[in-house]
């Protein structure tokens, strides 16, 4: 990731936005939801940009890619998709949803825990509630996918991935807009979560539409760093 720590890189070049709508007009409910985005206050671990979002799921979409560096090294990454669809979705029950895509390495003792895949979920919605955060329509998958090496890559030691696919329709406010903000410090208090990191101060978790990174994350230890595709 070329994004400073903790911040938004500034070479998007409007690569992050598709507005496939007939004029290339853009409403304001998405362009605020997409300039408040700038304004989450992340951890100094992660690392951020914008990237080219997928073509034709919405009207307008945004896309960011982040990851969890330690270093050189890489414990989780992911990517968070903002659509709008200014008529509504049935299947959204609104007019913004939130997909992502969370991954992450862990060590063969740790990923055979059978109950894994149910707090990975966990987490993510937990991590939505941590920020006093309204949501509905959540869905998705947990997957969890081990490798192991033969030949000249048998020195290698096995290896499985935890790999969170999901998706939220994010309450908006009387004006029509969501807090992607917060909704975006949620997501990456996940990422922290999931790669292992041990929490960030204490006292109570951010009320509705702080942005601060104060909610509490459980240590997974024993992570490897994956790189998204």
């Amino acid at each position: 990731m070329a994004a400073a720590q903790g911040q938004f890189s500034d070479h998007s070049n409007g690569a992050g936005t598709t507005d496939s709508a007939e004029g290339g007009s853009v409403p304001s409910a998405f362009r605020l939801a997409v300039e408040a985005l700038r304004t989450a206050r992340l951890r100094p671990e992660i690392e951020i940009e914008t990237t080219r979002p997928p073509q034709r799921l919405a009207p307008h979409a945004h896309a960011l890619e982040a990851a969890v560096v330690d270093g050189d090294e890489d414990l989780a990454d992911g990517r968070l998709v903002l659509l709008h669809d200014p008529d509504g979705h049935d299947a959204w029950r609104g007019t913004f949803r939130l997909v992502t895509l969370v991954r992450a390495e862990l060590e063969p003792e740790m990923a055979a825990d059978p109950l894994l895949p149910e707090v990975c979920w966990s987490w993510l919605t937990g991590a939505l509630e941590a920020r006093g955060l309204a949501y509905g329509e959540a869905s998705g998958t947990v997957t969890r996918a081990g490798s192991h090496y033969f030949g000249g890559l048998a020195e290698r030691r096995p290896a499985t991935q935890i790999e969170i696919r999901a998706s939220w329709t994010p309450r908006e406010d009387r004006g029509g807009v969501p807090d992607t903000a917060a909704h975006l410090a949620a997501w990456c208090d996940l990422l922290c979560q999931v790669a292992g990191l041990p929490p960030v101060g204490a006292g109570p978790a951010p009320g509705p539409g702080e942005t601060g990174v104060g909610a509490g994350v459980v240590s997974l230890p024993q992570r490897r760093g994956p790189q998204v595709s």
